[in-house]
């Protein structure tokens, strides 16, 4: 049998396969609590050797869109107690996505109509949130000019991840996924085009740049323990104006040997190789050099397993593990559309396609009526 379809020791937790279900906002949730449908949705994906939920704002400071289940009220904790425990019914495993947006945000999502917070001053050209406009009505909406956190701020952000990991972990969940990818906060501190402070958490020094990530990782585990904790990240992604810079490979490097020596459960590296022509970068893709990136660490990562997500199918993630590069192999949008993705990859079933007009919000079409496969 492919060894993407054997079972797998996630830092002492049996996951039934080697196929992980990437994180997804779905923005399916009208009071930011997760319900009913929440846990259906996770259930009928609950075959993924492990389910990484959709990221959960650990405050509301940390929210960039409306409609996402967070972990920092009794109502969100409970909310998703029903959700881990129908996944665990049926014998799935799930972590919860941390997640603070920082400058991608907009005031009115904010408490008191604030301006988000980030490590910079720096306005993320282009991007959007998901708020109200001027008239009250939701949708996308250009986000603001951030304030810059104080020195003493972060570490209240820090125990704010810290404490949303206590929380999940009293909602049920198996572990934490702390999201460090896609151009949100910790990524603005990762990010010397980014990153305009000047204390001990500025972007001049390799140690200072990765002081906040690593403040959080530790913090993290502290309060659940390593073999709970997981981090993603996205090396040479540009999203929400994340500008390349001159030694991001050493910078990625040092922070993969920095997670080594910590021992976590995972480190969860999305591939935004689609990204990648928009800026024209032709001669080495994007994968091409996570792939590096992630051989060159790999004897640093010996204790924590390595997820890659981003443009897998079974072809190139049974590669990818038989070589080494991975240890387990993370999917997306292919579960949208395909709650049975496990099945129809090991019995080669035709995948079925996904209305990308129901990705985000709406209502429960497009989000938990897609059927299994029918083999008759």
């Amino acid at each position: 049998m492919s060894a993407l379809f054997e079972s797998y020791n996630l830092a002492g937790t049996t996951l039934s396969n080697r196929v992980v279900m990437a994180p997804m906002t779905r923005s399916r949730a009208p009071d930011d609590i997760a319900d009913v449908s929440t846990a259906l949705y996770y259930a009928q994906r609950a075959t993924a050797g492990l389910i990484v939920t959709e990221g959960t704002p650990i405050s509301r400071e940390g929210q960039g869109y409306l409609f996402n289940p967070g972990i920092f009220s009794g109502e969100q904790i409970a909310g998703w107690r029903l959700t881990t425990q129908s996944v665990h019914a049926v014998g799935g495993r799930i972590f919860a996505q941390l997640w603070h947006v920082g400058r991608v945000s907009h005031p009115s999502i904010q408490a008191d109509g604030r301006d988000p917070v980030s490590a910079s001053s720096k306005i993320a050209e282009g991007a959007t949130a998901y708020g109200y406009d001027e008239d009250g009505k939701a949708g996308p909406i250009a986000t603001t000019a951030p304030r810059q956190l104080t020195t003493e701020e972060v570490a209240r952000v820090v125990e704010d991840f810290a404490q949303a990991a206590r929380n999940a972990v009293e909602a049920g969940f198996d572990g934490v996924e702390i999201h460090g990818a896609n151009g949100y906060l910790l990524e603005q501190f990762l990010n010397p085009g980014v990153n305009d402070r000047k204390d001990r958490y500025a972007a001049d020094t390799l140690e200072n740049r990765l002081r906040f990530v690593l403040e959080v990782v530790d913090a993290v585990t502290n309060a659940i323990g390593r073999k709970r904790t997981g981090i993603r990240i996205s090396p040479f992604g540009q999203l929400f104006d994340m500008p390349l810079y001159d030694d991001i490979a050493e910078t990625y490097g040092a922070l993969l040997a920095a997670l080594g020596e910590r021992r976590i459960a995972y480190v969860h590296v999305m591939d935004q190789s689609g990204f990648s022509d928009i800026r024209g970068d032709t001669k080495v893709t994007t994968s091409d050099k996570i792939h590096s990136l992630l051989r060159t660490a790999k004897p640093d990562l010996k204790d924590t397993a390595v997820i890659l997500a981003g443009g897998l199918n079974r072809q190139r993630a049974e590669s990818l593990i038989a070589d080494g590069t991975i240890d387990l192999a993370g999917f997306g949008k292919p579960f949208i559309s395909n709650p049975d993705l496990v099945a129809r990859m090991r019995r080669d079933w035709p995948l079925a396609s996904a209305d990308a007009d129901t990705f985000y919000g709406g209502t429960m079409v497009g989000y938990i009526d897609y059927p299994a496969y029918d083999a008759r």
